[in-house]
C-alpha cells in the first residue's frame, strides 16, 4: 500500500522558488512510490476559521462550503502532511495560515497523519528569519503528535529561479524519498 502525502503550499507566486522546492520534494516522493496530492492554497478559495465548532458535532465537516473541504477530505487519508511556504514578514504566508487554521475541523476526529515536514524559502540571507515559521510548525507537530520528518529552509532567495542549482533542492528530493 502506497503512502499518501498531502502537500499544502502557500506560495502565491506560481513557478517561484517555493514551487520549485515543492517539485523537488514531490519528485523524490513519487520516485519512492508514494502518492502525493498537492494543494496550492494560494490559488484556492479558503475562508478563515469561524471558531464555531460545527465540525466537532459533524464528524469533522466544516460549516463553510469552500475549497477547504477538498483538503480536509485528503487529510483524512494522509499518512504525511507537508507544509511549504515562502517566509513573509517572519512567518508563513497568510494563505497557508488560513488553511492550517481550518484543519481545526479535524482535531476531534484525528486523521491518520503520523509525520510532517516543512519546506521554506526566504528572502533574508539567514535562516534566522524563518524562526517564526519553524516555531509554528513545531507547535503544530507537538500538538498533533506528529513526527517532525524534517525542515528545509532555503534563505537568500528573491528572483523566482534563484533556487536553481542550490543544495536545498537535493535535500528536498532526499526528504521526499525518505519521508
Amino acid at each position: 500500500m502506497s503512502e499518501n502525502i498531502v502537500v499544502l503550499s502557500g506560495s502565491p507566486r506560481e513557478g517561484g522558488n517555493t514551487d520549485r522546492l515543492v517539485a523537488a520534494f514531490i519528485a523524490g516522493a513519487e520516485t519512492a512510490g508514494k502518492t502525493v496530492t498537492l494543494f496550492r492554497v494560494a490559488d484556492m478559495s479558503i475562508s478563515g476559521c469561524l471558531g464555531c465548532q460545527h465540525c466537532f458535532g459533524s464528524n469533522g465537516v466544516c460549516v463553510q462550503k469552500d475549497d477547504m473541504s477538498m483538503i480536509l477530505s485528503a487529510m483524512k487519508k494522509a499518512d504525511t502532511l507537508v507544509f511549504a511556504s515562502p517566509v513573509y514578514y517572519f512567518s508563513l504566508t497568510a494563505q497557508l495560515k488560513l488553511a492550517i487554521d481550518r484543519t481545526y475541523a479535524l482535531i476531534k476526529n484525528k486523521p491518520p497523519i503520523k509525520k510532517a515536514a516543512l519546506l521554506l524559502t526566504c528572502g533574508d540571507s539567514t535562516a534566522a528569519a524563518a524562526k517564526g515559521s519553524v516555531a509554528t510548525y513545531q507547535g503544530i507537530c507537538a500538538h498533533s503528535k506528529w513526527e517532525d520528518a524534517g525542515v528545509i529552509t532555503a534563505p537568500g532567495l528573491h528572483a523566482p529561479d534563484e533556487i536553481e542549482g542550490r543544495d536545498e533542492l537535493e535535500k528536498a528530493r532526499e526528504l521526499g524519498l525518505l519521508i
